[in-house]
């Protein structure tokens, strides 16, 4: 035998990546928008003229749990290619884009930076364009797992410029909270 490993064990490797990755970009990127007050919820985010072509805010609670469990999975993917030259270049650009994705919410939601955040998302479309190529020359599969993510990234820039064309005063804006009498 010249393998090192068999098909079987290569599989349950990839699976063991994959039980580390999925969760944990599925844990962190939802984190980083819930700690930020991300969401129609946000009073600030309510008082800002949306463009058009603002989806509900039902469809990112259902699209950005898919790009999540989509970029866990090449992730690991990319992990689980042993010998691949760019492996580690790889993993590490996608930790730099992840980061920055991270980042968002809190610039945009928390902060009410809009015009920063613009161009934090360009960054991260960037970055993850980068990210794309370099995983397609470790495992093709993993670069087309990122490619709802560069679709949905590209349609979040624009929506984002939009918000800030619509909106030049929306860094100082200001929602009063809710309240109650009691």
């Amino acid at each position: 035998m010249s393998e090192l490993a068999s098909k079987s064990q290569l599989r349950m490797s990839l699976l063991r990546w994959a039980l580390l990755t999925v969760p944990l970009v599925m844990i962190l990127g939802p984190l980083s928008g819930l700690i930020s007050g991300s969401g129609d919820d946000n009073v600030w985010f309510a008082a800002l003229q949306k463009p058009a072509a603002q989806p509900p805010g039902i469809a990112f609670a259902i699209i950005w749990p898919i790009l999540y469990f989509l970029q866990g999975l090449a992730l690991a993917m990319v992990l689980n290619a042993r010998r691949a030259r760019l492996r580690w270049p790889a993993v590490g650009l996608f930790a730099l884009q992840f980061l920055c994705n991270l980042a968002w919410s809190p610039l945009f939601f928390g902060m009410h930076q809009v015009s920063t955040a613009f161009f934090l998302i360009l960054l991260i479309l960037l970055l993850a364009i980068g990210t794309t190529l370099l995983f397609g020359r470790v495992r093709a599969l993993a670069a087309w797992l990122m490619v709802p993510y560069l679709a949905w990234l590209s349609f979040a820039a624009i929506l984002n410029f939009q918000i800030d064309r619509l909106n030049p005063d929306a860094e100082t804006l200001y929602a009063p909270a809710a309240r109650t009498q009691i």
